[in-house]
């Protein structure tokens, strides 16, 4: 089995809700997703001899990462309608999400969103560039 691996970044913020730490107040990341995918080689055509294009693989990486970018991230029903109306006014972009947004809940988002067209074999999320989430499912 053979496997490629690529990465992309994206700048956000977002809290957690309930949380008794310091990330329970509004702070900032830089996130940083590196995603490995895994099959058998490609054996004919022109993507002879590869996993997968490695162009494919940057595109829908990066295609991810940049939905989140620059926005606040937040958990639904983490907020309340007149803090998000007031943010709304303000300009600011926003980004709802049904999950508690933690490096392993984005690492598993992350998983299932491009497992749905790559042979995804893990995702990672770093949080800080000493921490990361991992996701794989068991093979």
């Amino acid at each position: 089995m053979y496997s490629v691996k690529t990465s992309a970044a994206f700048d956000s913020a977002h809290f957690l809700k309930g949380y008794g730490g310091k990330c329970a107040n509004l702070h900032g990341h830089t996130w940083k997703i590196e995603v490995t995918a895994s099959d058998e080689l490609i054996t004919c055509g022109e993507k002879r001899g590869m996993v997968l294009d490695f162009s494919d693989l940057k595109k829908s990486v990066r295609g991810i990462a940049s939905r989140f970018d620059h926005t606040l991230i937040y958990e639904s029903g983490s907020l309340r309608g007149e803090t998000i109306a007031a943010l709304s006014a303000e300009g600011f972009s926003l980004t709802e999400i049904p999950f508690r947004p933690t490096a392993e809940s984005f690492a598993k988002y992350f998983f299932d969103e491009l497992s749905k067209t790559l042979p995804v074999k893990s995702v990672m999320v770093y949080e800080t560039p000493e921490n990361c989430a991992v996701y794989e499912e068991n093979q």
